[in-house]
């Protein structure tokens, strides 16, 4: 069983910045892929970043530049460095951890950038 604790939301100015936690409870299952999907209010679900298990990464078209996802396999932890907030970025950001069999989901953490 893998449960996926996230951590590092929060209120935000926009042009702030904010890092996100993603660690994963078992340290023994290599995941092929992790990443971030953030869900704002009335909208779906989307890509925010991945990072496979050979440092290949991924980017949503409006956060390039902007987010830097990385990971640390030994910990099994998953990070977003996001910089140069805007008030769009304001939504619930998923942790997310992929195996060949099966796919886990956090709880969310909520991130909302505002004056």
């Amino acid at each position: 069983q893998v449960l996926l604790v996230e951590s590092g939301g929060g209120l935000v100015q926009p042009g702030g910045s904010l890092r996100l936690s993603c660690a994963a409870s078992n340290l023994i299952i290599s995941f092929a892929t992790m990443g971030w999907y953030r869900q704002a209010p009335g909208k779906q679900r989307e890509l925010v970043a991945t990072i496979d298990i050979s440092g290949t990464t991924i980017y949503e078209d409006s956060v390039k530049g902007r987010f830097t996802i990385s990971r640390d396999k030994a910990k099994n932890t998953v990070y977003l460095q996001m910089n140069s907030l805007k008030p769009e970025d304001t939504a619930v950001y998923y942790c997310n951890a992929q195996t060949p069999s099966q796919l886990y989901w956090g709880q969310g953490t909520q991130v909302t950038v505002s004056s």
